[in-house]
């Protein structure tokens, strides 16, 4: 359906099932899949935010980093996974024009809060490891709210440039969207002209804004090793390692499944299989962040026991006989 892209008023988004015969039995298992998984993921993440939050033993850089990530994946899998919900319950496919390119840009922005908060949470581990004596001193509050506005603004930045590409676009060929939800990469290939030059800028932003973070995390982590290398007991060795084994869990979990989703795209020539891999990308990646550092971390554990606990007697206290 050609058409100027100012006259489009809407996009059709991926069905996960084309099989008609299929669908009575598959969508309502989608529905029963997909919305645990988000309630999952935002009552983990709301969790963890209380906890540090009301807890004053996780005032502390470390935890303030994990509040702004939660808070990122959070809004990362609430820019795709509710409207998927929606679409599987109505069976209704459409996403309007300013609609896409707003869950474009909000979802852009969130996964690069993801990616720029996990570097400065790397940075933070690097310090404590290496410079342990420094900590306080070099982490203090006010560069921990610097580098937290830094990832905003730097990943604000990396989603209105991929907008402002998206706007270039002047016909679209087809309405037909790829995906579950709105990727630049998939709008790009609707255009109607030749967007081989936007596609090789695309991709040279995404190598800057990734790359960056990327490299931040490798140093750091070599720094950290080489550090704990010099440690002489093994059991110094695991101490200090278990300090930063949640956070390399988690970069290992959204690195991994990023660096999938690209391969899988690469490879395969099936839009169903890319959308099935995006969704481990977009939703089962946020679902278990919580989980890697609740169950790795004896602190957060303990103040989600002590915030689950105080919540639980002010309701008893509140309401003695159920009443």
């Amino acid at each position: 359906i050609p058409g100027n892209s100012k006259n489009i008023s809407e996009f059709f988004l991926l069905e996960l099932s084309d099989d008609p015969e299929m669908q009575p039995f598959i969508f309502p298992l989608l529905l029963g899949l997909f919305l645990p998984m988000y309630l999952v993921t935002m009552l983990g993440n709301l969790l963890i935010i209380l906890a540090v939050i009301f807890d004053s033993h996780l005032h502390t850089p470390m935890y303030f980093f994990l509040f702004n990530l939660s808070l990122a994946d959070m809004g990362f899998i609430s820019t795709t996974n509710p409207k998927m919900i929606v679409d599987i319950q109505t069976h209704n496919r459409v996403i309007s024009y300013v609609g896409c390119l707003t869950q474009m840009s909000i979802f852009i922005l969130e996964g690069a809060m993801d990616c720029t908060l996990l570097a400065v949470m790397a940075y933070d581990r690097f310090v404590a490891i290496c410079h342990p004596l420094h900590y306080t001193v070099v982490m203090n509050p006010r560069l921990c709210c610097i580098l937290v506005l830094v990832s905003f603004l730097v990943s604000l930045l990396e989603s209105q440039v991929h907008n402002w590409i998206v706007l270039q676009l002047t016909c679209f060929k087809n309405v037909e969207v790829s995906n579950f939800f709105c990727d630049p990469s998939q709008l790009l290939k609707l255009a109607c002209s030749d967007a081989l030059t936007n596609n090789i800028f695309m991709y040279f932003v995404d190598d800057i804004f990734a790359g960056i973070p990327v490299s931040g995390i490798l140093f750091s982590y070599t720094q950290i090793l080489s550090s704990i290398l010099k440690v002489p007991s093994l059991g110094g060795r695991y101490k200090a390692f278990s300090t930063c084994g949640s956070h390399l869990a988690v970069v290992c979990l959204f690195y991994g499944t990023g660096l999938g989703v690209y391969l899988s795209s690469a490879v395969s020539h099936s839009p169903r299989k890319d959308a099935v891999a995006s969704v481990l990308y977009t939703v089962v990646t946020p679902m278990l962040n919580p989980f890697i550092y609740s169950l790795r971390n004896r602190d957060m554990k303990r103040a989600v026991r002590r915030f689950l606990s105080k919540t639980v007697y002010s309701q008893y206290m509140c309401h003695p006989f159920g009443v």
